[in-house]
């Protein structure tokens, strides 16, 4: 079946036909490191990793770029206010991102370039641009000219003559206010980096356009990022590239935001949940599925209520593979096909909450199955469910999330030996059928977020909702 997805230049959904049969090319915008990741930030990456998981499934092989804007206006004041490098704070927070990335179970890129990396691709773009008329050096500066480019605007669908273009601290000589620096001249105190109209350093829009060019080529596939990145990062990329010669990316995809209260989540505003601070008090694999199962395009309110909605459905996942894989005696692996509800659902512009829905109708099947005592379906929808949990990058039984629970293996025994303590003066209890005292325990148990289930093998307890 055809992939079909929401081309935002477009303004319409529409089939996927790669440039190159059986391969996608992939180019989404990664982190300015200023600051380490709020859980907007990786919300982008997330929802694109499962994109990338789903081409995978379809037999595609992808290649996938995020890069890393390692120079950056925000970068250098993040600098001066705390007296350190540029660099410093730009690894520092680099590794953050990784890191966060990595707890939420996201598979490494293809390739991430850094964008201090790439100033002689950047050069050449200026160089080619300048020679066809679309830019000019002013200044030690060098800027686009957006009059030069008729097709200006056109993903942003805006008014040239309506336009606002941002302008930055020190851009001197423009010709016209609405263009756009490629170039910014040095000033003191700042990094720079020859170049034939003097020393200075990249402009943001700049470092994708070449960066995109120098790994996937003149054409690709799929341009990805968030909705606030349209105008005007995505709309300058655009235009520098197609003018330069390229065809650019002949998809683009866009996330929408994780709000609190209404408004974008924002270092800027004061108001972000940084990711290194919400694994410690969530599970990372919860926080995946909180992030990854809406639309890509539907914005996230966050709410710790929504949050604990989020863990208390994964629980009852985890508790229907924890059941079939005690009765089967060990995870069974997951089927070679995913249910076709799921994949239809998928198919269409990634439409993970519908995909959801036939995890958990086939889990609720699995769990009729167990009560049934019918052991081969129960196992027939295990298998079902580990495949689709795949795609989502959210099966507990993964090596990633398997070596994270490795991780906390000790305190898991130690917790599981004080609820044991207490679940054996719950069945004292029962055996003096004093039922209201082993009743008050499990409602202690249960507002602690733990899940009492009494089996032929007596008790067990799984993490709940808190």
């Amino acid at each position: 079946m055809t992939i079909r997805l929401y081309d935002t230049s477009a303004r319409q959904i529409r089939d996927f036909a790669p440039l190159k049969p059986g391969c996608v090319s992939i180019y989404l915008c990664g982190a300015t490191v200023q600051a380490p990741p709020h859980i907007g930030h990786v919300r982008s990456y997330l929802n694109f990793d499962i994109m990338r998981r789903w081409f995978q499934y379809r037999g595609y092989e992808v290649t996938f770029v995020r890069n890393v804007t390692d120079i950056d206006d925000k970068i250098i004041a993040k600098a001066a206010e705390q007296g350190r490098p540029w660099w410093a704070i730009g690894y520092e927070n680099e590794r953050a991102f990784n890191d966060g990335y990595h707890a939420l179970g996201c598979l490494p890129p293809t390739y991430e370039p850094r964008a201090t990396g790439h100033v002689t691709e950047m050069v050449e773009m200026m160089q080619g641009l300048i020679e066809r008329g679309h830019a000019y050096a002013a200044d030690g500066n060098v800027y686009f000219d957006v009059r030069s480019f008729p097709q200006y605007l056109e993903l942003s669908r805006q008014e040239l003559d309506n336009l606002l273009q941002p302008s930055g601290e020190g851009e001197t000589g423009k010709r016209d206010p609405r263009d756009f620096a490629m170039w910014k001249a040095a000033k003191p105190g700042e990094p720079t980096w020859p170049t034939p109209w003097g020393p200075g350093r990249p402009g943001w829009h700049l470092e994708c356009s070449a960066m995109a060019h120098k790994y996937l080529g003149s054409a690709f596939d799929i341009h990805g990022g968030g909705i606030d990145l349209i105008f005007p990062h995505h709309e300058n990329e655009i235009a520098q590239a197609k003018a330069y010669g390229d065809e650019f990316a002949r998809y683009w995809l866009h996330n929408a935001w994780v709000t609190i209260a209404g408004d974008k989540m924002s270092k800027s505003l004061g108001n972000s949940v940084l990711v290194s601070e919400m694994t410690k008090q969530w599970r990372p694999i919860v926080l995946r599925y909180y992030l990854g199962t809406p639309h890509y395009r539907s914005m996230i309110e966050y709410s710790e209520e929504s949050l604990r909605e989020a863990e208390a459905a994964f629980a009852r996942i985890e508790g229907f593979m924890q059941r079939v894989t005690e009765l089967a005696g060990k995870a069974v692996d997951p089927a070679a096909e995913v249910p076709a509800a799921f994949a239809e659902a998928m198919d269409d512009d990634f439409g993970v909450p519908q995909a959801l829905a036939v995890v958990h109708t086939t889990v609720r099947q699995g769990n009729s199955a167990l009560a049934a005592d019918d052991k081969d379906a129960a196992v027939a929808r295990f298998a079902e469910v580990r495949a689709m949990l795949g795609i989502l990058g959210l099966d507990p039984f993964d090596a990633h999330w398997a070596g994270a629970a490795d991780q906390g293996e000790d305190l898991h025994g130690v917790v599981d030996s004080l609820v044991r303590l207490v679940l054996d003066q719950r069945e004292s209890a029962r055996g003096r059928k004093d039922w209201a005292t082993a009743d008050a325990i499990r409602d202690q148990l249960n507002q602690s977020g733990l899940v009492i289930e009494d089996g032929p093998q007596g008790p067990r307890w799984t993490l709940g909702a808190r």
